[in-house]
């Protein structure tokens, strides 16, 4: 497969190679509305809705751009009022099984071979109930840890880290390592050892991946709850353990992906849990003031010896009441084609289609920060878990998350926090029907 500049020529060629069969001018006069993820990290591919519009003719009217968390209110919104005819919506393998009748199946309108190019495994997760609902973006999502390199060049820092604490300072890989230099490198309300997401489904996913680290499991195989654990209680000790020491800011509990990639970029946060999208992000010496101080290391593990690795990815979606959903799926094709996949991974996330993995591996050679990220991400990724597979995770993390704020808060005691939650889950699951 050949790889090709950028540029209005470049567009007419990607949708025509894409599609199949797809003339300049096609979509005249159709004008789609979209809903779509929005951010720092997204912006650069969107710029190139213009180039498909310049191409078919069509336009792209996006109506709504916020996080996923407030996109996913409003599409339930949506769902219960009617009002779902607008065409393209960001979608999410982590939300994607709770919309059950508001996206079409996309097999009829992508060719095969189209969809043959994407990483096997997303397709897999991306069909629900046998339907294609999304095409994944370059934007499959691990986390790795980032880290402020100078840290760990000081021989002053390693002689008192090692006096207070017993053993060398070095890159964590373990998260006991990670609380205890977390701790000792704060120096708080300048300097603070890390930070962490502290609501939504942000923190609940943070909560699940170092559930499965200390070696429990979030749900069991028929999706009772099953975090009131030990894991469980050592787990949520974690994130308590860090807050009680102030080795994270004190807003902490009400940020999300926005807030720790701002934090992270300021240089105030000395070892930050991150997804890869960031990582041109902080290495740009134009918005970043670790830029050319960053280090990237696989994910810690936890004290039953597994990583943390709670995944997923990003993608597009057409509704099934769109009035024209040839049009849109073609803009779903482009905003996920090679080209575009290759666009996206040039600031560090990581691509889901197969020759775009060829690419990112062919350009980090020679790159001593693309190698180090690219050899971090995919060794974590290597035992990297997606979230359960129920259409109530959502449901469930809205319950869950406000006793994890309660605990960290100091409101309630990990038991009670744990034992609340359990309880709210276990009666959401039965009224549902689960079990």
């Amino acid at each position: 497969m050949k790889f090709f500049a950028g540029g209005a020529g470049l567009a007419a060629l990607a949708l025509t190679t894409a599609t199949g069969a797809l003339a300049a001018g096609e979509f005249e006069g159709v004008t789609l509305d979209a809903k779509l993820i929005g951010g720092q990290q997204y912006e650069a591919l969107y710029g190139r809705i213009s180039e498909w519009e310049a191409e078919t003719g069509g336009k792209v009217n996006v109506i709504s751009s916020k996080n996923h968390f407030e996109l996913d209110k409003e599409f339930k919104s949506d769902i219960a009022a009617g009002t779902t005819s607008w065409c393209v919506g960001s979608n999410h393998s982590s939300f994607a099984s709770q919309y059950p009748t508001l996206y079409t199946d996309l097999t009829p309108y992508v060719p095969a071979a189209t969809v043959a190019e994407y990483v096997d495994a997303n397709i897999a997760a991306a069909t629900l109930e046998g339907r294609l609902v999304m095409l994944p973006r370059a934007q499959f999502d691990v986390s790795a840890l980032y880290y402020q390199k100078s840290l760990y060049s000081d021989p002053a820092k390693a002689e008192a880290f090692k006096a207070e604490y017993g053993y060398d300072l070095a890159v964590p890989t373990t998260w006991k390592e990670v609380s205890d230099q977390a701790k000792f490198f704060t120096d708080a309300p300048n300097f603070y050892g890390t930070q962490y997401a502290g609501k939504d489904e942000a923190i609940v996913g943070r909560y699940y991946e170092m559930v499965v680290a200390e070696g429990g499991e979030l749900f069991t195989a028929d999706f009772h709850p099953a975090f009131n654990s030990d894991a469980g209680k050592r787990a949520l000790a974690w994130f308590v353990d860090l807050y009680e020491a102030g080795a994270v800011p004190p807003g902490t509990t009400n940020y999300l992906w926005d807030d720790l990639g701002n934090g992270m970029a300021s240089g105030t946060i000395a070892l930050n849990l991150d997804w890869p999208g960031w990582a041109g992000f902080f290495n740009d010496p134009s918005a970043s003031k670790v830029a050319g101080n960053l280090g990237v290391a696989p994910a810690p593990k936890g004290s039953a010896g597994n990583r943390t690795g709670w995944s997923g990815f990003h993608g597009f979606s057409v509704t099934e009441d769109c009035a024209d959903k040839e049009a849109a799926a073609s803009l779903v094709v482009f905003l996920t084609n090679e080209d575009s996949q290759k666009l996206e991974s040039a600031a560090g996330p990581l691509p889901t289609r197969d020759a775009v993995w060829d690419y990112v591996t062919e350009q980090a050679k020679g790159d001593a920060f693309k190698s180090e990220t690219l050899a971090a991400f995919q060794e974590t990724a290597k035992t990297a878990f997606a979230v359960p597979a129920t259409p109530y995770w959502i449901e469930a993390t809205n319950l869950i998350y406000p006793e994890l704020q309660a605990a960290i808060l100091g409101d309630k005691t990990i038991d009670e926090a744990l034992a609340d939650a359990e309880e709210a889950v276990d009666e959401m699951m039965q009224e549902n029907g689960v079990y």
